[in-house]
C-alpha cells in the first residue's frame, strides 16, 4: 500500500516509511547473498532510485510490493556480480536457485495470492503462534530473538512456531500452483 501510494504522491515521508521498512531487510538480502557490508549498502541505494524512478509502474495486481522490490533487488545483484565475472560464491545451489531463475508472472501472482492468504490466515492462529510468526517473517526476527523479545523460554517458541506452521499449512492448502 505504501508503494502504490508512493507512485501515485510521490511523498518524501511515504519514501521514508518505504525505506525504513525494506533497507534493513534488503541489507540481510544482500549479506546472505554473499555481497559484503559496503556492497549491500550501494546494492539498497541502487534500489531506492530505481524504486525512486519506477514506482508509478508497480502494479498490485501482478504482484506484492515486497516481491516487485526484491525482483529489483535480486535484478541489481545478479548484474552486480555479472559484472565482477563472480559466477561461484558460497554455494553453487543458492547461486543456481536464487540468482539466475528468472520469476515468472505466473510466479509472482502465486505469491500475491499467497501473501494474501497468508495474511488472511494469521488471524485465525492462537494469538501467540500468530505473533512468532509475525516477528519470525515480517521482523525477520531469530528464534532466539523472539524468545527474548516475548520473555519466553527459546524452546516455547520453536514448538509454537512448529504448531503455527502446521497449522498455517492446512489452512493454505490448495494454495500452491
Amino acid at each position: 500500500m505504501l508503494l502504490q501510494s508512493f507512485g501515485k504522491t510521490r511523498s518524501k515521508e511515504v519514501f521514508r516509511q518505504l525505506f525504513i521498512f525494506f533497507a534493513p531487510r534488503l541489507k540481510n538480502y544482500f549479506l546472505k547473498g554473499g555481497a559484503s557490508l559496503e556492497l549491500a549498502d550501494e546494492l539498497i541505494q541502487e534500489t531506492f532510485v530505481i524504486i525512486w524512478r519506477k514506482a508509478e509502474l508497480y502494479d498490485e495486481r501482478k504482484a506484492s510490493a515486497s516481491t516487485w522490490i526484491y525482483t529489483i533487488a535480486r535484478n541489481l545483484r545478479i548484474d552486480h556480480f555479472r559484472k565482477e565475472r563472480r559466477y561461484l560464491y558460497k554455494d553453487d545451489r543458492f547461486f543456481s536457485k536464487e540468482l539466475v531463475v528468472d520469476e515468472t508472472q505466473f510466479e509472482s501472482h502465486h505469491q500475491a495470492q499467497l501473501s494474501e492468504r497468508v495474511q488472511k490466515a494469521l488471524p485465525l492462529l492462537p494469538a501467540e503462534q500468530s505473533k512468532i510468526i509475525k516477528l519470525a517473517f515480517y521482523e525477520d526476527a531469530s528464534h532466539s530473538k523472539i524468545a527474548q523479545y516475548l520473555q519466553l523460554p527459546l524452546g516455547t517458541v520453536k514448538s509454537r512456531m512448529r504448531l503455527a506452521l502446521v497449522r498455517l499449512r492446512k489452512l493454505l492448502k490448495g494454495v500452491e500452483p
